[in-house]
């Protein structure tokens, strides 16, 4: 039960302030994106320069890395790869708090079994005290609540830190959409200015068959 408690605790207090840190910069650098109506290299170089060991730096990198790259579906095809990339580093260790969470109530009710066990074998003895007999039903009670305590402790903090994940997660989502609808901003204008112009010399002025008939 102690090393579950003391395995349990260490990762709690590494992931919440691991994720904690994590949400918190994330949210600056996607309030950051967004502000911008067109992002170029520079102001992407500028940054992951700001976003050090953070997930998010990974997808800012990812035009850095590709400047050739002009199609806003391959962009996001990639961004959503490096997404993928990071979940895994996101919920790292949280299967030993699951686990914790299964087996800590499995354990408490061994050590109930161990202790009633001895309960009932100082009873078979009639020349037993019984306070020997209760010691052994306090014993019980104690594995008992032990492995429900840190079974509870555990699936609150679980809970929480699944739920930071997927708010992490979705923070690297909308940085994707925005990046990709950002940087596609001024190929998206030139591409609509390019129709317009076609349109309006294919689709000029009209003239009336009847203009130069003279009637």
């Amino acid at each position: 039960m102690a090393v579950l408690l003391l395995i349990g605790l260490t990762v709690i207090i590494d992931r919440f302030w691991f994720l904690g840190r994590t949400i918190r910069r994330g949210k600056r650098v996607t309030a950051t994106v967004a502000q911008f109506a067109h992002l170029d290299r520079k102001t992407l170089a500028d940054l992951v320069e700001k976003s050090p060991r953070l997930p998010h730096r990974t997808l800012l990198e990812v035009p850095l890395q590709h400047p050739e790259l002009k199609d806003p579906h391959r962009l996001s095809e990639l961004l959503e790869e490096a997404i993928l990339w990071q979940v895994p580093k996101l919920d790292s260790r949280l299967w030993l708090l699951d686990t914790i969470v299964t087996l800590a109530p499995l354990l408490g009710l061994l050590g109930t079994i161990a202790g009633m066990v001895k309960a009932f074998a100082v009873l078979g003895d009639a020349g037993n005290a019984a306070t020997q007999i209760t010691g052994g039903v306090g014993e019980a009670l104690i594995a008992t609540a032990c492995g429900l305590l840190i079974a509870i402790v555990g699936l609150v903090c679980f809970n929480s830190l699944n739920n930071w994940t997927r708010l992490i997660v979705h923070q690297l989502e909308t940085l994707k959409i925005s990046m990709v609808n950002r940087l596609d901003a001024p190929r998206a204008a030139s591409g609509e200015a390019r129709v317009a112009a076609g349109e309006k010399r294919h689709y000029g002025p009209a003239i009336h068959p009847l203009a130069n008939t003279g009637t």
